[in-house]
């Protein structure tokens, strides 16, 4: 990354984490552990019901695919350092290392913040323009629209990273958190951070607002379009297809605000590690299971793939 400053003196950091927490090391380590495995075993059985299961090969679904992927990289970048850091007494993170963690965290969280916009807009056309889904949704749009997502997502993130790394570091050396992420490591440079704090506030309402705002306008058409269906089931259909998306949106971004949606760095607090819990782990968890849970079409199609008779309804 070209933005690294050479006078950097800092050559590694050491993430605090949940030092404070010493005797609940084993503790963390096994919750982590349990949740990490179910985050990948969930994630893999939404992406492997969606890939055998011909129902589900349609927009809404592969939008799902890409996220539940996605969601399972986001992780990754996390949880296997944090896993190493809670049983060893060495809890550093070289500074190359530390930016490397911080673009693809920033990458990926971008990234899902674009894609579950992108599935806003799918549920938008689903349902306020049904008779033209198939021809608006097809697979030359959805391809664009993923690909357009990621691309734009690591884009910020490279931006995101050169401008934190880009600043000298050369005294405290202890990340207030359990990996790199922004604030607590823009808090360490040692040089006046209030320009760049603004960019990076600005980005952050790119990411999290504008994909927002779009999904509130797409939901506000939608529920316009539902409340004239005329019939009570037709409407309960109807909001059945978003209720899942819904779930996620609120979540996903309202973390995400709390965190990011703050002009300084200096309003970082420990209390921050418990709302990033919550983003970095809850999250990525909640996706596959109110999407199973709560979709019928799932639920049938994972029944078919292991085997379990599905019992079938006379319309």
């Amino acid at each position: 990354m070209q933005g690294f400053n050479r006078t950097t003196v800092v050559t590694q950091f050491i993430l605090v984490g949940f030092s404070s927490l010493e005797k609940l090391q084993l503790l963390l380590f096994v919750t982590f552990l349990l949740l990490y495995l179910t985050i990948l075993m969930a994630n893999a059985t939404i992406m492997t019901v969606i890939r055998f299961s011909q129902t589900l090969h349609t927009p809404m679904y592969g939008f799902l695919f890409i996220l539940s992927f996605s969601e399972s990289c986001y992780t990754f970048v996390i949880i296997p350092q944090l896993l190493v850091h809670l049983v060893s007494s060495t809890k550093t993170i070289s500074f190359v290392a530390c930016a490397t963690q911080l673009f693809f965290f920033l990458g990926f969280a971008c990234t899902n913040c674009f894609l579950i916009a992108v599935m806003g807009y799918d549920r938008y056309v689903a349902i306020c323009h049904p008779l033209r889904y198939t021809l608006i949704m097809n697979k030359r749009l959805g391809l664009g629209l993923v690909s357009l997502s990621g691309a734009t997502g690591f884009l910020i993130a490279l931006v995101a990273t050169n401008l934190i790394c880009g600043m000298p570091f050369c005294g405290p050396n202890r990340v207030n958190h359990y990996f790199c992420d922004m604030a607590p490591v823009i808090k360490l440079a040692c040089t006046d951070t209030h320009i760049k704090e603004l960019a990076l506030f600005s980005l952050s309402i790119l990411v999290i607002m504008v994909p927002f705002l779009l999904i509130l306008i797409s939901y506000g058409f939608i529920g316009n379009t539902i409340l004239k269906i005329p019939s009570a089931e037709g409407k309960r259909k109807a909001f059945a297809t978003c209720a899942s998306h819904l779930t996620v949106v609120f979540v996903h971004y309202g973390c995400a605000s709390v965190i990011y949606l703050r002009p300084k760095s200096k309003s970082a607090s420990d209390n921050d590690q418990l709302v990033a819990v919550t983003y970095t782990v809850v999250t990525p968890l909640l996706n596959p299971l109110v999407y199973s849970l709560r979709n019928q079409e799932v639920k049938i199609a994972l029944k078919r793939v292991l085997g379990v008779p599905v019992a079938t309804k006379v319309v």
